[in-house]
């Protein structure tokens, strides 16, 4: 197989297969050094856990936020990962201009729903639309040719034209879908079966110290609502024994994450252990807040279903 070695925009080497899927082993954190990633977001499927991220492009000389693309990563031991060559990018969806930020896939019945972040072309303000595939690795389409959520649908809870970003979505085991999002004000809908409707009114939900990256799972009969929290962000979480709450906060999960601002997680189970996805800017030497990291460390739970504070380290998983 033909084999290219490329100089990234990261500042480090990776070896490219000539299909451009890329295979590497990580041995610590960050788990890709050759470029830079933010927001993940995981999904367990087939003996797979596959991690999708945003692509932080390199901005010069602004610091900002430069995403125009999310990128497919996938593991079937948590040691050797590939990236994928497909790439959803925030124009493929015809009604937005732009801004690839945080987005999470799931799959239902055979097809695989990647919820996303994007600048809406016609509506001021952020907008969550929903794409579809055949296959976790794509390629996906736009399940819906418009927006699920758009700015001017929760204006009547809070007034910044940023606050419908970050969705995540859950099946319950009765089989109802939930969509959670938010900047600001955390918001949830149910979801009809076809996973790209809403199935009744938003819902707000009201959490202390609450700033934005909702991540709804559920364990031992438990509900769990991780989030980021104030700026600097850390991620708070809270717990229900009902998804549509009451929600009790139960305090830090993870601490402000290195040199970036922002935090945002995925927790997953995987072959009996649980897992912390998360951001910093750890990347050498030029990683910050708007240049970002993927990292990966255990999560453990307490016998009363409560959370241990996550321990971020450098060598990860692999120690």
């Amino acid at each position: 197989m033909m084999l290219l070695t490329l100089m990234t925009c990261a500042g480090s080497f990776a070896t490219f297969a000539s299909n451009n899927d890329t295979t590497f082993v990580a041995s610590g954190n960050p788990i890709v050094n050759y470029k830079y990633l933010g927001d993940p977001a995981a999904m367990v499927y087939d003996g797979k856990v596959y991690i999708y991220a945003g692509h932080d492009e390199c901005p010069a000389p602004e610091q900002y936020y430069l995403m125009n693309e999310w990128c497919i990563l996938s593991t079937e031991d948590m040691h050797t990962f590939t990236e994928h060559a497909y790439t959803l990018k925030a124009t493929d969806f015809k009604w937005a201009k732009g801004e690839a930020w945080a987005s999470q896939v799931i799959e239902r019945n055979g097809k695989f729903y990647w919820y996303v972040t994007v600048e809406h072309a016609t509506i001021p303000g952020k907008s969550i639309g929903v794409a579809v595939s055949d296959s976790p690795i794509g390629p996906f389409k736009d399940a819906r040719g418009s927006a699920l959520i758009t700015n001017d649908m929760t204006t009547e809870y809070t007034s910044i034209r940023w606050d419908d970003i970050d969705p995540t979505v859950f099946i319950d085991d009765d089989g109802q879908a939930y969509l959670f999002w938010g900047n600001t004000q955390c918001y949830y809908a149910k979801l009809k079966e076809n996973m790209t409707e809403l199935d009744g009114p938003i819902m707000p939900i009201q959490l202390p110290r609450f700033t934005e990256a909702p991540w709804i799972h559920k364990h031992n009969g438990w509900y769990y609502l991780s989030f980021a929290s104030e700026f600097p962000e850390k991620i708070c979480y809270a717990m229900s024994r009902n998804i549509n709450g009451p929600w009790e906060y139960k305090g830090i999960l993870n601490e402000i994450a290195g040199n970036s601002n922002t935090n945002h997680q995925a927790i997953i189970e995987f072959k009996g252990k649980s897992y912390f996805i998360y951001h910093n800017g750890s990347i050498n030497t030029d990683g910050c807040g708007f240049r970002r990291a993927i990292c990966i460390d255990r999560l453990y739970y307490n016998e009363d279903g409560t959370i241990r504070r996550i321990q971020m380290t450098s060598e990860g998983i692999w120690e």
